[in-house]
């Protein structure tokens, strides 16, 4: 079994055509073909289904695959580290991050790092909250910055970097819009946009408004920051936003207010594996956020 076969198999499988693979790997058809039917002589079994153009895997494939992308990150990893290990400073970083933070928390800290460290490249990864745990504990990336800071997940150790407070943001026409502060409950009949189920900072806003007997009344979703602001500047509804998403300046037609009763807040952090070490360029970064994030909350006060 050959690396090229597993790099291979693991881009039809990835997009489930032959054809498109072949041009992704920029190889011949013919080559792709020919090595993935000697990977599934060797194994002594079919690891595709083939519809048309198209291939689907098989049970035995889908159990290769989540094998084999392992494999992968392992050797990739090796190989970097090999070459870092010569010299840290010319590394690569893989970070997750969610939309919550892409506008000014993650650049802001890359800007600082590569102020120190130049050479340093980054490869980002915008994600959700749950599938930046996930990442963080396959091995897709070995940090990921998030909030708020997961307390009791396996295999993942969180360090807490700051707090922030989440706030309300309403369009300009809203009765409560020229309050210096609102109570949370102040909101029971108005229509949020939030993010979808499943999403972190939902789960945040629903418990809060839980705390005060009532549930949201949610008329929109949206999956990143950007879109629950424009609709919120549209007037199709409020939200509850982590104010450091506003820092470079408000939508149109909008007001932020500080929420009280209760005060509505989350820690942000960054994660790494509790049973992978981090690589010598991620250990700079790593140390570097806590750092960062300390001497920033030390000339806030």
């Amino acid at each position: 079994m050959e690396l090229r076969q597993i790099q291979y198999f693991i881009e039809v499988a990835r997009r489930e055509h032959v054809t498109e693979a072949a041009h992704s790997l920029h190889v011949a058809q013919s080559a792709v073909s020919r090595q993935i039917f000697n990977l599934e002589e060797e194994l002594g079994a079919n690891l595709f289904i083939r519809e048309g153009r198209n291939v689907k895997l098989t049970p035995i494939g889908e159990m290769f695959l989540a094998q084999m992308e392992k494999a992968v990150n392992l050797i990739d990893d090796a190989v970097r580290e090999i070459e870092e290990q010569l010299d840290p400073e010319k590394g690569t970083i893989r970070v997750g991050f969610p939309s919550s933070l892409a506008a000014y928390t993650l650049p802001t800290a890359i800007s600082a790092f590569r102020e120190l460290h130049p050479e340093v490249k980054f490869k980002l990864n915008q994600s959700s909250y749950a599938n930046l745990i996930e990442g963080v504990r396959k091995g897709d990336f070995n940090l990921a910055l998030l909030g708020p800071v997961p307390k009791r997940e396996k295999k993942i150790r969180g360090r807490t970097l700051f707090t922030e407070k989440i706030v309300g943001l309403l369009p300009q026409n809203h009765p409560l819009a020229h309050n210096r502060v609102i109570n949370l409950s102040d909101l029971r009949e108005d229509s949020f946009v939030l993010f979808p189920q499943g999403f972190i900072l939902r789960e945040i806003i629903v418990d809060a408004c839980a705390q005060l007997g009532f549930e949201p009344q949610v008329a929109f979703e949206g999956e990143d920051i950007d879109a629950i602001k424009g609709l919120v500047s549209a007037g199709l509804g409020v939200t509850l936003i982590p104010e450091i998403t506003l820092i470079d300046g408000l939508p149109r037609s909008t007001v932020k207010i500080p929420v009280t009763e209760p005060e509505v807040s989350r820690t942000v952090g960054v994660i790494i594996p509790t049973e992978r070490e981090l690589l010598p360029t991620e250990k700079l970064f790593f140390e570097f956020l806590g750092e960062f994030f300390s001497m920033l909350d030390r000339y806030k006060n």
